[in-house]
């Protein structure tokens, strides 16, 4: 038996990178994963993944910050099993531009949409019926930028992460009389598809010194696993060499990739 037998679990941005290490992960330890992400195509190989590992897993194409597919989501997952007892919110994306001086306000809205909204519309479905469960667990996958703003992360992406943290500690604060716990968990760089977004992404040597997905879905699965009296509220993960991130900025900047504002 897995550590999370007979769990169902909801794991959101699991087409790609940690997303699909954590829903695999998940669905490898028993639980049964319902697996959200926008690519169709690319869910459709987290399920070959997780069921090739024995996993339980369905596939739920959505966009997370379409409100109503939310909706719909959750109310099916309930349906079919009869309850949510752990949500993974790391649905997450970035843009090209990253400055105040060069982010239009449809990249703005872009990646807050995402990153906070769609976790913020998750968590309010799933809330009525982990109390009524008496329990649940929120894991809401944050960033190192989400601890200290990045200029490599980018305004949008830094203030996403920020406010997800916020929302966790808002969980916390109002559900623990409900059972409910959140855990912040703060990956810091990760070699994932979201380093390509980079306007400079970091060379293959320094790709191969970062986090794997792994990682972070190993992490996940101990936060879940914990008994329901235990509350863990933030985990602080990098990679043991940091590299200078400020360099990165400070290369993006004499490459010229500063600024046309698109708005």
């Amino acid at each position: 038996m897995g550590q999370l037998s007979g769990k169902v679990a909801i794991v959101t941005g699991a087409s790609t990178g940690m997303g699909r290490a954590i829903a695999v992960t998940l669905a490898r330890e028993g639980a049964w994963v319902a697996a959200v992400a926008r690519s169709a195509d690319k869910l459709a190989e987290t399920v070959a993944a997780a069921r090739e590992a024995s996993g339980e897993i369905a596939p739920y194409p959505a966009d997370v910050a379409d409100h109503e597919r939310v909706r719909a989501i959750v109310a099916d997952v309930v349906g079919q099993r009869g309850r949510v007892d752990i949500l993974v919110n790391n649905a997450g994306t970035n843009t090209f531009h990253r400055n105040l001086a060069d982010t239009s306000l449809a990249e703005w809205r872009q990646v807050l949409d995402t990153n906070l909204t769609g976790a913020y519309f998750f968590t309010r479905e799933v809330l009525p019926h982990m109390r009524a469960a008496g329990r649940g667990t929120i894991v809401n996958i944050t960033s190192g930028a989400g601890l200290r703003p990045s200029a490599p992360a980018g305004v949008a992406y830094s203030a996403s992460k920020h406010a997800l943290q916020s929302l966790t500690g808002s969980i916390n604060a109002e559900e623990r009389r409900h059972g409910i716990r959140a855990c912040a968990i703060a990956p810091g760089e990760t070699d994932t598809p979201n380093l390509d977004l980079r306007p400079l992404p970091p060379p293959r040597e320094d790709r191969e010194r970062a986090l794997s997905p792994q990682d972070i879905a190993n992490a996940v699965l101990w936060v879940a696993a914990q008994p329901p009296h235990v509350a863990v509220e933030l985990v602080v993960i990098g990679p043991t060499r940091q590299r200078n991130y400020q360099a990165d900025y400070e290369r993006y900047v004499a490459a010229g990739h500063t600024a046309k504002r698109q708005d």
